[in-house]
């Protein structure tokens, strides 16, 4: 599934910011033999509690880094991605095929369609404050069974600078407003990955699976 980048109208700041030039420039930030080890020890954790899955969405997939580690670890696995940025998401059909790229805002997924798992990595936290109840609706409608959140994490809500620009980073717990907002979910595991980790650092993520009851 394909949208052209050039036909999106967008209801915020943060969306037009990531699909322009600043998500261009995040491509190559973050394509490494290294980041795709750091991905493998990192989804290896936190998925550990599924046992095997079948199919996964992830919303703001980028060029598919943290996908190809998915791959990896369930070979068998059927992946689906959606990307705001035109060129990340060109080459994330590359990754999953171009048949199951959305090259759109998470915002206006609509899709039913049904997965063992809806993934979100380092993505709710530079979506705008007001529209985050939007994404958690997406992720859990989605979700078959589990729904895995990797963000960075605060106790209250918080905006930070991000790369010399205000209001493109915000902290908060993500999770914790997911598990209020909807009864059927529980916490099944959590964990955090350090950036100083010596072997496979992350940047501070924090992350949570999340189950369907």
């Amino acid at each position: 599934m394909n949208k052209n980048e050039e036909s999106m109208s967008f209801r915020t700041e943060q969306e037009a910011f990531w699909a322009g030039s600043f998500g261009n420039e995040y491509i190559d930030r973050n394509r490494s033999d290294e980041y795709l080890a750091s991905n493998l020890a990192f989804f290896s954790k936190a998925l550990k509690q599924t046992g095997k899955i079948g199919s996964l969405i992830e919303f703001g997939s980028n060029i598919g880094m943290n996908l190809r580690a998915i791959q990896l670890l369930f070979p068998k696995i059927e992946l689906w991605g959606i990307e705001i940025n035109q060129e990340a998401a060109r080459q994330l059909g590359k990754v999953i095929g171009d048949d199951h790229v959305l090259n759109s805002s998470i915002l206006d997924y609509q899709s039913n369609q049904l997965f063992d798992v809806s993934l979100i990595k380092g993505v709710l936290i530079h979506i705008n404050p007001q529209m985050l109840p939007v994404v958690y609706e997406n992720l859990h409608r989605a979700s078959r069974k589990y729904i895995l959140i990797c963000e960075y994490y605060n106790p209250t809500p918080i905006a930070i600078e991000y790369r010399g620009h205000t209001e493109r980073l915000f902290k908060r717990d993500f999770a914790g407003e997911m598990l209020d907002q909807y009864e059927d979910l529980s916490l099944l595991d959590y964990g955090f990955s350090y950036r100083r980790d010596p072997s496979f650092p992350q940047g501070d993520i924090t992350w949570f699976l999340l189950a369907k009851s």
